[in-house]
């Protein structure tokens, strides 16, 4: 009797988990869509928490009152020595612009709606820079400038991080270089806070920065960007670097590995060194024994025996002269 019994479970478990089976294969997907969902949901929310400052100021300028702007004529009667700065920088352009209406036209695009500080004349009831948060005066430069490839990342940049606003480097109205609008000529505007990177450039081999034949912002974004430094690309690619030396981009045949993966900075010190060719070492031996020895799981190949380092055999590119990448010889013996 028993036996019949467990025989009876057993034929009523089989068909009932296939029902389960198949109520989980129905309801899983929809856990898993809403799942899915409210995740992308919390990405969306905290991305567009970010840029919400930004997007306010752009709204709320496009839907205010165009009658509580009275125009640039009105902003001359008392302000004239801005407006001559006004017109020899390129900001005058913004009164080209007849979509947007004019809050993005003119002093009113910057300073806000002029009607109520025209008529009483109270800089209270007018936006002035001057009172600003350093964050809020770059969340009004960005009204314009968050688009352009150059600006679009600046809210995560370094400088933002470390509360340093659009009007610390720029000046409408007080430029001392007319390029950029910058407060001061490069590298010396730099150097007011990057004065741990000032000697290297006085270093017996440097950059010619201060010659000026080069500027700090043809290797590095000072307005942000994805990669550390605020390089304008990666170390690894050395896009930078190939932009002047071209004669070390290849392809080659053979390429010297860490040139690939770590980039020219594994030898050279990009500012200034006091080594010739800016080498990290002041013998070219040391420096490829770094890579180059019989050292215990090291992928580089360690230097022949014969290669008596007190000797002549110290300077390795006498021999290995495509130290970059040849296109003949995997030694690098040939260019």
């Amino acid at each position: 009797m028993l036996r019949k019994k467990n025989g009876i479970w057993r034929c009523l478990a089989v068909p009932v988990l296939a029902v389960f089976v198949v109520f989980a294969s129905l309801t899983q997907p929809a856990w898993a869509g809403r799942k899915s969902q409210d995740k992308k949901a919390k990405t969306e929310q905290k991305k567009s928490a970010a840029d919400t400052s930004s997007e306010q100021l752009a709204e709320s300028a496009s839907k205010a009152d165009a009658s509580q702007y009275v125009g640039e004529e009105t902003c001359l009667q008392c302000h004239e020595d801005m407006a001559k700065s006004f017109d020899e920088g390129p900001h005058w352009k913004t009164l080209q612009d007849q979509r947007r209406g004019p809050a993005f036209q003119g002093c009113e695009a910057c300073h806000g709606p002029g009607k109520a500080h025209a008529e009483s004349a109270d800089p209270t009831k007018i936006i002035r820079f001057t009172g600003l948060s350093k964050t809020e005066v770059s969340r009004r430069c960005l009204q314009c400038h968050q688009y352009g490839q150059e600006h679009e990342n600046f809210l995560r940049s370094a400088h933002q991080k470390n509360n340093v606003g659009c009007t610390d480097c720029h000046s409408i109205h007080h430029a001392n270089v007319a390029k950029n609008l910058l407060v001061k000529a490069q590298p010396l505007l730099c150097y007011s806070c990057h004065l741990d990177v000032k000697p290297a450039f006085s270093m017996p081999y440097h950059h010619k920065v201060n010659e000026g034949l080069i500027a700090c912002t043809n290797c590095h974004n000072p307005h942000g960007g994805f990669i550390t430094r605020q390089l304008r690309s990666t170390a690894g690619q050395d896009v930078l670097c190939f932009n002047c030396h071209t004669d070390k981009a290849g392809p080659f045949a053979f390429e010297h590995a860490p040139a690939k993966t770590e980039g020219c900075v594994a030898c050279h010190m990009p500012h200034g060194s006091p080594n010739p060719r800016l080498l990290r070492r002041s013998q070219v031996n040391l420096l490829c024994l770094e890579c180059h020895t019989l050292t215990v799981d090291q992928l580089a190949p360690a230097i022949p025996t014969f290669h008596n380092q007190a000797q002549k055999y110290q300077a390795c590119t006498m021999c290995h002269m495509a130290i970059h990448g040849s296109n003949t010889d995997h030694f690098f013996f040939k260019p």
